[in-house]
Parts: C-alpha cells; sequence; structure tokens
C-alpha cells in the first residue's frame, strides 16, 4: 500500500485525503477524531488524534469575523440563519464537547499554546462538564445513565450530550464503571483549568470539589482545586460551601474543609503578587479591594457557622478555630457572630458555664448593633457576665448617640432603632421614632441598674463568704507545752501574792501597765 509498489497507492490517498479534505474541515476533523476513540491506539501512532486535535485548535482560534464552514452552535430562532449573522466567540463549545475526556483536553491544550484567552478555554470546561457530568448541576448522587438514555445513537449519529457509557446487564456494575469513568472526568478537567484568576467560577470550581470528595480523586488534585478556591473564596454562596462529609461521619458537613480553604484564601491574600492595571499603581485601592474581600468572605464564614451550629456532633474547638480565622479587622458588625453562636447554644443546651464562656469570646460586644443587643439582653442561654458586658456596652452607644442627638461631639455613630425611619421620615415619624428610642433607653437603663445591683449583692456575699473561709481555714495554734506552762506560771503568782500579803492589781491596772515579757526562763 506504499509508494515503493505503485505510485497513487492507498497509503498516498490517505494522507492526500486527510490533508486536503477532512483536516481543512472543521466538521470532518471532528468526526474523524471522534471516530478515533474505537481505533486507540492505531490512531494515535498513526498521528491522526494529533492532527485533528491541532486542525481543530488553529480553526477555534480563528477570528469569528471570518468563519463560513459549518458548525453546530446555539440553536437559532430563525429557520434559515443568514451567513451575515455574527458569530458568537463560542462557537465552537458544542461541537468540542461530544469528545472524548482525553481527546478534548488534547485539542484544549492545542487552543491554549495557540493563545486562546483564558476566559474562553474555561468558558468550554464549564460548558463540557455540564454535559459529561449530571451530577455536577443536580445535588445528590450521580445519576445512572440507562440503555434508553445513552448520550450518542451510533445509527443516527447524533449526540445528545451527557456521560457516555454503554455496558449491559447488572445496573450496579454500570454505576461502578460510571463512577470511574466520572473519576477520570474530573481530574481531567482539574488537570488542564487555567491558571488565572476567575477564569471560572467560584462555585463552578465548589461544586468540582464536592464531587472530587465523592469519587475520591487523587489527593494532589483536591488540594490544588482548593487552593484554586481560596483564590475567589469571596465569590462564593452559602450553599456551594455546605459540602457534606463524604469520608467520615463525624459531622453532617465538611467543616474542616471549609477551614482549609479559609487558609488558603488568607495565604492568597498576603502572598498574593501586585497585578496594577496602570503604571501609577494604587496601593490604597489594592488594600481596599482586599478589605472589601476579607468582609465578604467573614459574611459568608458567619453564614455557614449559623448553619453547621446546628450540628450536635459539632465540636466547640472547631467553630471557635473557624470563627477565629480572620482578623478582626473584617468584621465591622458582629451580628452575624451572634446569631451563630446562639444558634450554637440551641443545639448544645449541655455545655458547661466555662465552655459557654468560651464560646462567647469569638465576638465583641461593642460590634452589636442596637437589635442584637437588645435580643442579647434578654437571651437565658448567654452567661451572666456577657450579658453585663452587651448591657454596658449599649449604655455607651446610647449616652452617644442622645449626646450627638442634643448637640455635642461623640466618637461612636448613633445607633438607634429605626435608623433610617429617623433620617428618612417626616417630622411626625422623626418625633415619634425618638420617643420609641427613648423609651428603648430607659427599659435599657433600668434592666442595667438591675443587673448592677445584682453584681454587686453577689460581689459582697462573695466577700463574706471568703472572710468566713479564711477564719475557718487559719484557726489560732498552741501547743499544750506553752499552754500548760502559762496556767501553772499564773498559780504560782498568785500563790506568792496571798503569803506575802500583797494585793494584785486590778483587771484596769493591768491594761493600762505595760506588759513586761522574760527574754528566758532560766
Amino acid at each position: 500500500m506504499t509508494e515503493d509498489l505503485e505510485e497513487g497507492n492507498l497509503v498516498f490517498k490517505t494522507e492526500a485525503f486527510l490533508s486536503y479534505v477532512v483536516l481543512s474541515s472543521w466538521r470532518d476533523s471532528i468526526v474523524v477524531l471522534k471516530s478515533c476513540e474505537n481505533l486507540s491506539p492505531w490512531a494515535e501512532n498513526l498521528q491522526i488524534v494529533r492532527r485533528c486535535s491541532e486542525s481543530i485548535a488553529w480553526k477555534a482560534c480563528a477570528n469569528p469575523k471570518g468563519i463560513r464552514w459549518q458548525y453546530t452552535g446555539k440553536p437559532r430562532s430563525s429557520s434559515s440563519p443568514s451567513r451575515s449573522a455574527p458569530v458568537p466567540p463560542d462557537w465552537w463549545f458544542e461541537d468540542v464537547s461530544i469528545l472524548r475526556i482525553d481527546h478534548f483536553v488534547r485539542v484544549v491544550t492545542a487552543i491554549r499554546v495557540k493563545g486562546m484567552v483564558p476566559e474562553l478555554i474555561g468558558a468550554a470546561i464549564i460548558h463540557y462538564a455540564s454535559k459529561w457530568l449530571p451530577s455536577l448541576v443536580k445535588d445528590g448522587a450521580a445519576s445512572v445513565t440507562s440503555p434508553e438514555d445513552e448520550p450518542y445513537s451510533i445509527s443516527s449519529g447524533t449526540w445528545k450530550g451527557g456521560l457516555h457509557v454503554i455496558v449491559a446487564g447488572n445496573q450496579e456494575i454500570l454505576a461502578t464503571v460510571q463512577a470511574k469513568d466520572q473519576r477520570m472526568i474530573v481530574e481531567s478537567l482539574v488537570s488542564i483549568i487555567p491558571q488565572q484568576r476567575d477564569c471560572v467560577s467560584c462555585s463552578f470550581l465548589l461544586r468540582l470539589l464536592r464531587m472530587a470528595n465523592m469519587l475520591n480523586v487523587a489527593p494532589a488534585l483536591v488540594t490544588e482545586l482548593e487552593k484554586r478556591v481560596g483564590m475567589q473564596l469571596e465569590q462564593a454562596t452559602l450553599s456551594d460551601l455546605l459540602i457534606p462529609c463524604y469520608n467520615t461521619k463525624e459531622t453532617i458537613y465538611d467543616v474542616d474543609l471549609v477551614q482549609r480553604l479559609l487558609e488558603h484564601f488568607l495565604v492568597q491574600e498576603q502572598s498574593s503578587p501586585m497585578r496594577p492595571d496602570t503604571k501609577t499603581y494604587d496601593y490604597a485601592q489594592r488594600g481596599s479591594n482586599n478589605l472589601n474581600a476579607k468582609m465578604r468572605v467573614a459574611r459568608l464564614v458567619d453564614s455557614y457557622l449559623t448553619e453547621v451550629a446546628r450540628d450536635r456532633n459539632l465540636s466547640l474547638t472547631k467553630f471557635q478555630v473557624l470563627a477565629e480565622a480572620l482578623p478582626e479587622s473584617a468584621r465591622s458588625c458582629d451580628d452575624g457572630l451572634y446569631r451563630a453562636v446562639d444558634s450554637y447554644l440551641k443545639a448544645h443546651p449541655t455545655l458547661t458555664e466555662h465552655e459557654r464562656k468560651r464560646l462567647c469570646r469569638v465576638m465583641e460586644c461593642q460590634k452589636l448593633s442596637v437589635d442584637a443587643c437588645m435580643h442579647a439582653a434578654q437571651n437565658e442561654r448567654l452567661p451572666l457576665r456577657v450579658v453585663v458586658q452587651v448591657l454596658f456596652s449599649e449604655q455607651v452607644k446610647i449616652s452617644n448617640a442622645v449626646a450627638l442627638k442634643e448637640g455635642g461631639e461623640s466618637q461612636y455613630q448613633p445607633m438607634v432603632p429605626n435608623r433610617k425611619t429617623l433620617l428618612e421620615g417626616t417630622p411626625q415619624s422623626f418625633q415619634e421614632g425618638w420617643t420609641t428610642a427613648k423609651k428603648d433607653i430607659n427599659t435599657l437603663k433600668f434592666d442595667l441598674e438591675t443587673v448592677k445591683t445584682k453584681y454587686l449583692e453577689l460581689q459582697n456575699d462573695m466577700e463574706t463568704l471568703q472572710r468566713d473561709f479564711n477564719k475557718l481555714a487559719k484557726p489560732k495554734q498552741t501547743s499544750a507545752w506553752t499552754s500548760g506552762w502559762k496556767r501553772l506560771s499564773k498559780l504560782t503568782k498568785m500563790t506568792d501574792a496571798n503569803d506575802n500579803g500583797i494585793q494584785l492589781p486590778t483587771a484596769e491596772h493591768t491594761r493600762k501597765t505595760p506588759r513586761r515579757w522574760r527574754n528566758s526562763i532560766s
């Protein structure tokens, strides 16, 4: 079949057909590369896979305005689209997504080498994952593909999307094979995600991480995926972070995973290289962006803690470590932490007094709003010391707010109920609002005085008990020899005085006369 026997033999004709017909056509390149899945490793050895991948990559990177070849693209509303219609930049996603994962990786690698922007590569990966990983977009376990729902029809040659697994017989074998293939898909997709930030969404990365933990993906790839999530953790949502704990049944949700994500986020914030957009880089703007990102992550962590605090198996140490992971500057208000602490106290009523005090240390009473302070003042689950701190800090805020209303200066911003209504309402509503605020102020003052009185009473009782205890703990110790000697000496003096007719001094004289002590008994 070579040219050694006769010119124009089969090898020459096949090479010419591939070069001038197949590789010059977008659709034929896709079809041939798809057909090579059943010809491995011969197609790989004959360089057919490499040449088709490079041809597809070259056409995908071409200017969309100059595209004239046929492609699938998105369904159009009109039945006969005109050639002058603009071509979207993601026109090649649908056709490339029918390839097997190893061939898709080859195509994406070739596209990256030719200079495709990372955002388009990331969007292509997301599109591919949505077709081949149905459980990535649905909650719960991966769905099993039945023979009736085969994604690729050999007879019709059409592709329906989804994971292409053709296994006859036992459904358990089918599920096992599908899980194995999905594990390979997840590992391959993680390895080709561009390193640039924001090329894929944080929500997609977290769903991919959830599936990686469920399928027991290689630990090195899981760690790499966790670092990628940490780079853009401020974009995550609460539902994305609620990842079940697949490996152990210690807790319902994987709290350790969120702790690692938070650590990666803090490391990225501290060591991320500066990416100036202009020649004069604004360092203040960069610091403000970092602070805003930390504040968004702090709100996200507070919501997460409120949700996982209902788990009775969540230890106090894990809750405290996660709550204290962020710096104090990340939270301007600790209302979210207070809600999380209150949820934990509700779900763990058997905590000791020491554990409740330790739990309340994660929040600062000075950062609580008026509503949170009013709730905390009536919260019987909080320790008494915390309630006193809350009332004291609120009294300071209220005093400063009243001083500010009367024209004085205050270092605190006025925090009164319905502050928005007071500032934006009519004069009548303003007066009504201040009347309500004054009532709340008087109520809080009365509660504060009551707590102070009880605190002083408890302190006096404590001092009395301490004095009584000291008296009982330190009795006057005198030896039997000393007591007997004093009695004998006193009896001898009385006997001598009676014999000599000497009048003994009275008790009053004895008290006035200084007592003389003998230095020695010899």
